[in-house]
C-alpha cells in the first residue's frame, strides 16, 4: 500500500495516556501525529476525577509525604495478591512519581497532592495527584492545548479503519476513515495504541467479563476494544481480560459518581432494607457485586454535614450539592422516611457502626474504624447503583510499552498503554487501586512515548 506521507510516531486515541505519550515523544525529539475518533476528545479520561496515582512525587516529598518505588510496588502486588504482571508493576512504581513531575515542571500542567484523599483501598499513604478543582474533563482540555504549544498535530473524526503491517508483525501504516467516508493512508514509523479498553463493547464483556455484560457502562462509548482488535490481527499476546474497574456508587437518576471520599471519611451504604451488607472500605471496584446484588440493584450512600464538607472541593461532589442531589434529614428516622426504608433498621445500622468505632473493632461487615466517624447529626443519602467504568486487561506490554507476542518476544514497532494494556489488577475486579487508570494512561504513556521516539529517531539501534 502507497502513504500519502510517513510520520516517526503515530498515537491512536486523544485521551490521557495518547496525549502524554505524543508529548513525551515530542519532547525526545520525534515528529508526532495523533488521530482521535470523536470531534471533541473526551475518552474515559474526561469521565473521571482527574486523579493519577503516583509515588516518589516531588509533590509528596514537598508535603512531607515518605514514599518509595518499592512501597508502591509492594502495594500493587498485595492488592493484586500477587498476581499483577510484576515487569508493568515495577515500571508503574518507578515512573508514576517521574511522570507527574515531567508534566508539572516540563508542561506546566497543575498536578498537586490531594491531601483530602486519604489512604485508603490499598494505598499506604496519599498517593493522588491531581488539578484543584478540575477533573477528568478539564485535564483532557489542557493536554490537548500542551499538545498544541508543542507543536503536535492532531486530526479529530479520525477513526483507525486498518492498520498496514508486514508479515513480520512490523506495522508500516495505518488507514484512517474520516466525515462522510473520505479516507487517508498515513505510514509511520511505530505506533502507540492508546484507544482505551473495551467496557463500551458488549459482545467482548460477554466474552471476557460475563459477569458485567448486563451492568450499566460509565465508561466512554468509544471503548470498543480497538487495541485488541489490532492486537489480534498482529499476532499480540493478552493478560487479564477478566479484569476491569467496577464502581459501586453511580447516582441515580443524576448518572455521577459519587465520591470514593465519602466512604473513606465514614460514610455507609444500605439497601432498600436499611441494612448494611459490605465493608465499605475494603473493595472499591469489587464492591459493585454486593451493591448489584441487593434489591432492585440499588442502594443507598448515607453520610453527614461533615462528610459533606470534606469531600466538596471534589468535582463530582460539588456537582451533586449544586444540583441538591442529597436527601437530607435531620434524624435516621426522618431520613428512613424520606428514602423509604425501615427507621430501625437504619438506625441500628448507624449504631452498629458507631459501636465499633467507640470500642476500636470490626462492625458487624467487617469494617474496622479508624479516625473516621460514622454518620451522625444532620444527615445525607444519594440513591446508587453499580456500573463498569473501564476494563483493566488488555495487550501485553514489557517495561518499556512494546507489545508482546505469546512467546515474549516484543512486535518490531508497537506500543501500547492505558486501557489498551494490561494493567495491573489481576485477573478480575478486586485488585483495583484508586486513580490506577490514570496511573497508567500517564505513566505508560509517557513510557511508550519516549521509548517509541527512540526507535523512530534511531533505526538502526533496533
Amino acid at each position: 500500500m502507497d502513504f500519502e506521507f510517513t510520520v516517526p510516531v503515530l498515537v491512536v486515541g486523544g485521551g490521557a495516556c495518547g496525549c502524554v505519550a505524543a508529548l513525551a515523544a515530542r519532547d525526545a525529539g520525534a515528529e508526532v501525529l495523533l488521530i482521535e475518533a470523536d470531534a471533541r476528545p473526551l475518552g474515559s479520561t474526561g469521565m473521571t476525577l482527574g486523579l493519577v496515582c503516583a509515588a516518589g512525587s516531588k509533590a509528596q516529598a514537598a508535603a512531607g509525604i515518605a514514599d518509595s518505588a518499592e512501597d508502591f510496588f509492594e502495594d500493587i502486588m498485595a492488592k493484586s495478591r500477587g498476581l499483577a504482571n510484576p515487569v508493568v508493576a515495577r515500571a508503574l512504581a518507578e515512573q508514576s512519581g517521574p511522570a507527574v513531575d515531567w508534566l508539572a515542571e516540563a508542561h506546566d500542567f497543575p498536578l498537586e497532592l490531594d491531601t483530602g484523599f486519604r489512604p485508603a483501598y490499598g494505598n499506604r499513604t496519599y498517593r493522588m495527584h491531581g488539578w484543584p478543582g478540575h477533573g477528568g474533563e478539564d485535564m483532557i482540555g489542557l493536554l490537548h492545548r500542551r499538545l498544541g504549544e508543542a507543536g503536535v498535530d492532531v486530526l479529530l473524526q479520525a477513526e483507525l479503519a486498518e492498520v498496514v503491517a508486514d508479515e513480520n508483525g512490523r506495522v508500516l501504516g495505518v488507514v484512517i476513515e474520516r466525515p462522510g467516508g473520505v479516507t487517508e493512508r498515513v505510514g509511520c514509523d511505530t505506533l502507540i495504541l492508546a484507544c482505551g479498553g473495551f467496557a463500551a463493547n458488549r459482545e467482548m464483556l460477554a466474552r471476557y467479563i460475563p459477569e458485567m455484560a448486563a451492568a450499566r457502562n460509565n465508561g466512554h462509548e468509544g471503548s470498543q476494544g480497538i487495541g485488541v482488535k489490532v492486537g489480534e490481527a498482529l499476532g499480540a499476546a493478552f493478560g487479564d481480560m477478566g479484569s476491569y474497574q467496577g464502581y459501586a456508587m453511580l447516582t441515580d437518576p443524576q448518572g455521577i459518581s459519587v465520591s470514593p471520599q465519602v466512604l473513606v471519611e465514614g460514610g455507609i451504604l444500605v439497601n432498600s432494607s436499611g441494612r448494611r451488607f459490605t465493608d465499605e472500605t475494603e473493595d472499591i471496584a469489587g464492591m459493585v457485586h454486593p451493591v448489584m446484588a441487593q434489591d432492585g440493584g440499588t442502594v443507598w450512600t448515607i453520610y453527614d454535614a461533615r462528610i459533606e464538607s470534606a469531600t466538596a472541593y471534589t468535582p463530582d461532589m460539588k456537582a451533586l450539592n449544586d444540583l441538591n442531589a442529597a436527601k437530607r434529614a435531620e434524624s435516621p428516622e426522618a431520613l428512613a422516611a424520606l428514602i423509604g426504608v425501615p427507621a430501625d433498621a437504619l438506625a441500628a445500622s448507624l449504631a452498629d457502626a458507631y459501636t465499633a468505632r467507640n470500642r476500636g473493632g470490626a462492625d458487624s461487615t467487617g469494617r474496622v474504624w479508624g479516625e473516621e466517624l460514622p454518620p451522625h447529626g444532620s444527615l445525607r443519602a444519594l440513591k446508587v447503583v453499580g456500573a463498569i467504568y473501564h476494563t483493566q486487561g488488555g495487550l501485553e506490554i514489557d517495561g518499556q510499552a512494546r507489545v508482546l507476542r505469546p512467546d515474549g518476544t516484543a512486535l518490531p514497532n508497537l506500543f501500547a498503554g492505558g486501557g489498551a494494556a494490561r494493567s495491573v489488577s489481576g485477573p478480575s475486579s478486586w485488585g483495583y487501586l484508586p486513580a490506577m487508570g490514570l496511573c497508567t494512561a500517564v505513566t505508560l504513556g509517557r513510557v511508550a512515548g519516549m521509548t517509541a521516539a527512540e526507535q523512530a529517531l534511531h533505526p538502526t539501534d533496533r
